[in-house]
């Protein structure tokens, strides 16, 4: 019964599910490490995220690690 509940609720109202579940995250990790605490956490996920993603989609890793850290000058 549950699993059918959450399969159309996941169908139907996935942004609205994910929403609140983020929120639902957040609130915790606010309450529980602060708010600056909080912000490095995710900033560290969505940074993991990125370079996953880079990896996932068979970018070349060193090629894109040095055009982020090339010199300026």
């Amino acid at each position: 019964m549950w699993e059918n509940l959450f399969r159309i609720i996941f169908e139907q109202h996935r942004g609205k599910a994910i929403g609140i579940v983020l929120g639902l995250l957040a609130s915790i990790l606010f309450i529980s490490y602060g708010f600056w605490r909080t912000i490095f956490i995710i900033v560290c996920i969505a940074l993991g995220f990125f370079i996953g993603k880079e990896i996932d989609e068979k970018k070349n890793f060193e090629q894109w690690l040095k055009h982020m850290f090339k010199d300026k000058h």
